[in-house]
């Protein structure tokens, strides 16, 4: 077994931070919580690992009851978004340090240490203060810090979170090999959904404390089961039930916005059944995909991605009127007492 979160609750003070959260890890996975801030997702994950106590619900590692457990009983290993590295402490001694705590043969330490130091691909580095490594370097080390003491279960709160973009993007190709290599249990947060899509085996999408959906990265995107699923996991276009982009669609649900992505637009130059009238307002470049934003007759923006290569041929340019028509749309049930 892996993680079992069952019914946990956790409030502070008049906060409630999460709510009633159940989610199942699998052992040996790569599960993201992702969500906007004050979602719960970081709480949840201190009350896996013990830094928070759960007011209700029980939280098992491993097949074992560790609601009441201390961190350290728990075995996991927890890497923080600022690194928490020992600045006076050398890579290797950092590296080394719980082992050294937990009591270790020194000889075991030794070779745990190059192992790690190999695995994390700092080989060479071992010698080197914190002061003297990239921040990308910096947060390689803490992985392998908190790897060292052989963890159960590993989780990591917005480790990339303090990177820039393209440290973030190598570092999360890195982790996913890694993770693949040592095959720990492993919950990480992020708001970040591209970094959640692209490495995580599942997801788990939380929204003011609760769980909106859990699934597959593919099945978060391609089957989200609320709005706010479908809004936070990729970009969208939210249209009212009264809007003449969906001429003929929009009859039977007149009470649910609809949600369209942008890559399910297709814009023509002439006019065809079931199309409306827009003008492109400015095309952003986002190297082979185009966003094209474009304004309906009625003053609302809707963005389209096409290729460089559609663009090339519809000849695309602001102020020019072309045609749109949606190729596929999402609508959810309004909530019960909801106003139409």
């Amino acid at each position: 077994m892996g993680i079992s979160v069952e019914n946990v609750s956790k409030r502070f003070g008049d906060f409630q931070a999460i709510k009633d959260v159940s989610v199942e890890v699998k052992t040996g996975s790569l599960v993201a919580l992702l969500g906007p801030s004050g979602s719960g997702k970081s709480t949840l994950l201190r009350v896996i690992a013990g830094l928070e106590q759960p007011d209700t619900g029980r939280i098992l590692l491993t097949g074992r009851d560790a609601t009441y457990q201390s961190v350290q009983a728990r075995k996991v290993g927890f890497v923080f978004q600022h690194y928490a590295l020992f600045k006076h402490l050398t890579v290797r001694k950092n590296i080394a340090f719980g082992m050294e705590i937990q009591k270790w043969p020194k000889e075991k330490v030794r070779r745990r240490v190059e192992t790690l130091l190999e695995l994390v691909q700092l080989g060479g580095f071992g010698d080197r203060y914190p002061a003297q490594l990239s921040g990308g370097q910096r947060q390689r080390v803490a992985l392998a810090r908190a790897l060292a003491v052989e963890p159960e279960v590993l989780l990591l709160d917005e480790p990339f979170g303090a990177l820039d973009a393209k440290v973030r993007k190598d570092l999360r190709d890195w982790l996913r090999k890694l993770h693949d290599e040592v095959h720990v249990t492993t919950v990480f947060v992020t708001h970040d959904q591209e970094e959640a899509m692209e490495i995580s085996d599942e997801i788990v999408v939380m929204n003011h404390g609760v769980v909106e959906q859990t699934g597959s990265p593919a099945e978060i995107y391609d089957r989200p089961a609320t709005p706010f699923v479908m809004s936070f996991v990729g970009p969208v276009n939210v249209l009212s039930p009264n809007e003449d982009f969906l001429p003929s669609w929009n009859a039977p649900t007149r009470n649910g916005d609809f949600f369209l992505r942008p890559h399910d637009i297709e814009i023509s130059k002439t006019f065809e059944e079931q199309t409306v009238a827009a003008t492109v307002q400015r095309l952003v470049h986002l190297g082979w995909t185009i966003r094209v934003e474009l304004a309906l007759t009625d003053g609302q923006i809707v963005t389209a991605y096409v290729t460089r290569e559609q663009v090339n041929d519809l000849r695309l340019e602001p102020k020019q009127q072309v045609f749109l028509r949606p190729k596929s749309f999402k609508t959810f049930e309004q909530p019960a007492g909801a106003v139409a």
